[in-house]
């Protein structure tokens, strides 16, 4: 009989330094992928948190919320006292459909949003924008960054569709609305973190920004963050 997969390897494994740029949302996927891979079991307790932030690279600020999001979500609950710390739920929350999303649909729709919204953030940044392209853009960053948590995801896909527009490729808004509504319905499964709205927030500012001053590495760079923050979240929460 093969033997059983050491917990303890598969931990360091997974418990390895994120990428700075999106630090919660790679901290927060990590966590959820002990959880979902069965390193750690339900009522099994993480590790410190001065220990998780040395393993993962990150600051204890960032574990912190990253551990507050997940005890939001319904995945660990922090008990205090002698034996207390972060523990997983004895009961993990059920997936919000009953249809289950492979991986393969996941990397599919995240693969092109990467070649259709990065392609379009470099393009937008190399044109010479209209007045009404550039106060499109501010005026869609504007409205993300006010929304209410109700309204977010339709917000947010505007403004993805307003640089795809300003990339001057007629052709291309279709493409990208169609995947956004693939997308949309896989992040509709997952918690809306408020940690990773604000982190959102950021990074679409620097998109923006990053176009109109027709900075198109910048805004390249700026996008494939953006995009990898989300992609992390997903395979988290979904696999």
């Amino acid at each position: 009989m093969a033997a059983e997969p050491d917990s303890a390897v598969a931990s360091e494994a997974l418990l390895r330094p994120v990428r700075p740029g999106n630090a919660f949302e790679d901290t927060v996927g990590r966590l959820l992928q002990t959880i979902r891979l069965g390193v750690l079991a339900p009522g099994d307790s993480l590790p410190p948190e001065r220990e998780l932030a040395a393993k993962l690279g990150v600051s204890r600020d960032t574990v912190r919320e990253a551990i507050k999001s997940l005890a939001d979500a319904g995945y660990l609950v922090s008990r205090r006292g002698r034996y207390g710390g972060t523990f997983l739920t004895e009961e993990l929350p059920a997936p919000t459909d009953a249809v289950r999303v492979n991986r393969a649909e996941i990397d599919d729709a995240l693969r092109l949003r990467e070649i259709l919204e990065v392609g379009a953030a470099r393009m937008a940044a190399s044109r010479t924008l209209t007045a009404a392209e550039r106060e499109g853009l501010w005026s869609r960053l504007a409205d993300v960054r006010d929304a209410a948590p109700d309204y977010y995801r339709r917000l947010d896909s505007r403004l993805h569709l307003a640089i795809a527009e300003a990339a001057g490729s007629p052709s291309l808004v279709p493409l990208v609305a169609e995947n956004r509504m693939r997308l949309n319905s896989l992040l509709d499964r997952i918690p809306l973190l408020r940690r990773n709205i604000a982190h959102s927030d950021e990074q679409h500012e620097g998109i923006v920004i990053a176009i109109l001053a027709g900075d198109v590495e910048a805004a390249e760079s700026a996008m494939r963050a953006h995009v990898e923050g989300s992609a992390a979240l997903l395979h988290g929460f979904l696999g």
